[in-house]
């Protein structure tokens, strides 16, 4: 075995064999011929991947692993670490990508041999997507590719199963999914609206990332002939995945940077016709010190708090005259004092053309209702604009936002109130919504942005009547809910049956496990965590095809397996047919062997979960496989998954009570207040 072969922890093992990590635990004591550790902590020891594999084949207890974990847990364990794992990769895809015979000539050798072929094989495909000065991305050596040439062999094979650029997509969402604190992440939804809004004006050639972090902003933009992509990131990880993503995603020209923008700006000499930027927030070291006489200052010197208007004027100063820049921005940067000079400079010029705020939880981070900026650069003797468009689109979004709500709405409602913007340069106020505000009523003391401050919701509830509606469909519900109500609980000494896991259930074929990963077909419903805490219609919107989508199916039981809470629903109707989201385990019973509702209510179990579940810093995670179920005939089942089934109906009933006693008192609240409705 070569000092620098994959690892894999424990945990890695039990995901490989279909086991829970216990019984990896009782295999290192009980076999004498269990591989030894390689590495890791004495606590957390890490094992050559190969040679777990062939114990395992050689105990039985692995048939054929499959190939998108096989390839996950070699990047996962590459000794120099994932991120680099995923470089090695990203470059070998693009040449199977671009120039396949270069990749069949290279592969067909033995692994130290083609260590030393590969990086003229990867010059030419480099050089050829990138261009021939230094960017983002460098051509590996023979001894850092040593390492990653299994890797690279399977990421080959996933290709040929996925596609390049979805086998690139699955192990950069995995790495991503298993590293949240890393990563700031700009969700599908936001990415795809800042795309569309900067689209609107003119379709972009030329756009620009200069915070580009994993991508997602680039990626969002309607691919043509052509197109020039530009990404920088201060750090060099980051901004070669960037662009090894961008390269995998379209035919684009891609350039990629790895230096501080705001101090070292790698594309000074460009001018492009969009710029996409999700800048760091409440950065107080951008520069302030040593950047006083930029010339990107046009509008203003930024106060050292205000590190998101130097990040503004950045990106007007690498726009085109008249090109259009869409800024992910915080709230607080459309009212604090601080920035109200620059923010009236803004106006003044017409550079400031939008403030759209988001609901709460569209992006990181989750607990603020972002804005979007929308600019564009003044084109030289032309009329400024005489108004801003606010938008307000709190009002859109269900409760508890991130990708969780329906995000269509909002982007379709944004959209339709800035191409009639766009094209009229005004707008009458839509109730609640948006409206055109004159730039002399905003150049007060405070030039406060804020939407909220500007667009007054409508009466809550749509009126009165409504307000009736609801208040009478309240009182179904409550009736209803009481009907459900279960009878008087008869207690008796406790039943001690026999105990099965869902593991040893899976391993008999009693069920089947599925993991969800929220992709899917484009316009498919996600049935997210949070409509199954919450027992909500599915909700969520699919990400990029990245891997295989598991679907829902009439029967079938999900389980979040992240929060420490105890949830299991069985699908009906009316949620069959939906993708199942991330942080979801799909359990599909065999209805010969389990009734679902009995498997679903003996899940939810507190005490089942507790015992099931690992606790983190700052996180709790079930571990599914270690979940109880007693072992009981199906017709024992039955007259337990009646109980729960009832139980189930009673507690929906309860969840819409609430929901529609909230929405009573908010609209109540809302119509004395604003003079709508009368104290009689």
């Amino acid at each position: 075995m070569r000092d620098n072969a994959t690892e894999v922890t424990a945990a890695g093992i039990a995901r490989l064999a279909g086991v829970g990590r216990a019984a990896v635990s009782n295999w290192r004591r009980r076999h004498a011929d269990f591989p030894k550790p390689v590495g890791g902590t004495e606590t957390s020891p890490s094992f050559a991947l190969t040679d777990v594999e062939q114990w395992l084949r050689t105990q039985g207890k692995l048939g054929e692993v499959p190939l998108r974990e096989r390839v996950w847990q070699q990047l996962a364990g590459h000794p120099a670490g994932p991120v680099a794992a995923l470089l090695h990769a990203g470059c070998a895809l693009l040449l199977v990508r671009d120039r396949h015979p270069g990749w069949l000539k290279v592969s067909a050798v033995s692994d130290e041999r083609m260590a030393q072929l590969l990086p003229g094989e990867l010059e030419g495909v480099l050089t050829s997507r990138f261009g021939g000065r230094p960017g983002a991305v460098r051509v590996p050596s023979p001894a850092e590719l040593l390492p990653s040439v299994p890797l690279l062999r399977g990421v080959a094979e996933l290709a040929a199963e996925l596609g390049a650029r979805q086998a690139y997509e699955f192990l950069l969402g995995r790495h991503i999914d298993a590293n949240p604190r890393q990563y700031t992440l700009t969700p599908a939804g936001p990415a795809e609206l800042m795309a569309a809004l900067a689209e609107i004006a003119a379709p972009a050639q030329t756009v620009l990332d200069p915070a580009c972090g994993t991508g997602a902003l680039l990626r969002a933009v309607p691919p043509r002939p052509e197109q020039r992509l530009y990404g920088q990131d201060d750090a060099p990880e980051l901004a070669a995945l960037t662009a090894l993503r961008l390269a995998l995603h379209s035919d684009a020209t891609v350039r990629g940077a790895a230096a501080d923008t705001l101090r070292a700006d790698a594309f000074a000499d460009e001018r492009a016709d969009a710029v996409l930027c999700h800048p760091p927030f409440n950065e107080r070291n951008w520069g302030h010190g040593e950047l006083a006489y930029d010339p990107r200052w046009e509008y203003g010197f930024p106060a050292r708090t205000e590190s998101e208007l130097a990040w503004v004027q950045h990106a007007l100063a690498r726009l085109k005259d008249g090109g259009t820049a869409v800024l992910l921005m915080p709230p607080a940067a459309a009212s604090r004092r601080s920035g109200r000079r620059v923010r009236a400079d803004l106006l003044r010029r017409g550079a400031l053309r939008a403030v759209i705020a988001l609901p709460t939880g569209a992006a990181p981070p989750y607990n603020i209702p972002l804005h979007v900026w929308v600019l564009s650069r003044p084109v030289p003797n032309t009329q400024v604009p005489p108004e801003l468009l606010l938008v307000e689109t709190a009002g859109l979004a269900a409760p508890d936002g991130r990708d969780r709500q329906a995000w269509r709405p909002v982007q379709d409602a944004v959209l339709d109130v800035w191409r009639h913007f766009e094209r009229h340069g005004t707008l009458d106020e839509r109730p609640g919504l948006a409206r055109g505000v004159p730039v002399l009523e905003l150049l007060d003391d405070e030039v406060d942005l804020a939407p909220a401050r500007r667009l007054p919701p409508p009466a809550a509830g749509g009126g009165a009547e409504e307000l009736t509606a609801v208040r009478e469909r309240l009182g179904d519900v409550v009736r209803r809910t009481a009907d459900l109500m279960p009878p008087p609980a008869e207690t008796t000494d406790a039943v001690r049956w026999p105990l099965s896991t869902v593991g040893e259930l899976a391993r008999s074929g009693a069920l089947s496990l599925r993991t969800g990963t929220g992709s899917g077909a484009p316009g498919s419903r996600v049935l997210t965590e949070h409509d199954v805490l919450a027992g909500m219609a599915p909700s969520g919107s699919v990400d990029p095809l990245t891997a295989d989508s598991v679907v829902t199916e009439i029967g079938d039981v999900v389980i979040p397996v992240t929060g420490g809470g105890t949830a299991a629903r069985v699908i009906d109707e009316a949620t069959a047919g939906a993708v199942l989201g991330r942080g979801l385990t799909l359990l599909r019973p065999d209805a010969a062997a389990l009734d679902p509702w009995f498997l679903a209510g003996f899940l939810r179990g507190t005490a089942n979960n507790r015992q099931a579940s690992s606790y983190a810093s700052t996180a709790a995670r079930l571990d599914v496989r270690r979940l109880q179920v007693p072992r009981l005939p199906l017709t024992g089942q039955r007259g337990y998954g009646e109980r729960f089934r009832a139980l189930a109906a009673f507690e929906d009933s309860l969840r819409l009570a609430g929901r529609l006693g909230e929405q009573l008192v908010r609209g109540l609240h809302d119509g004395l207040t604003d003079g709508t409705l009368p104290p009689e």
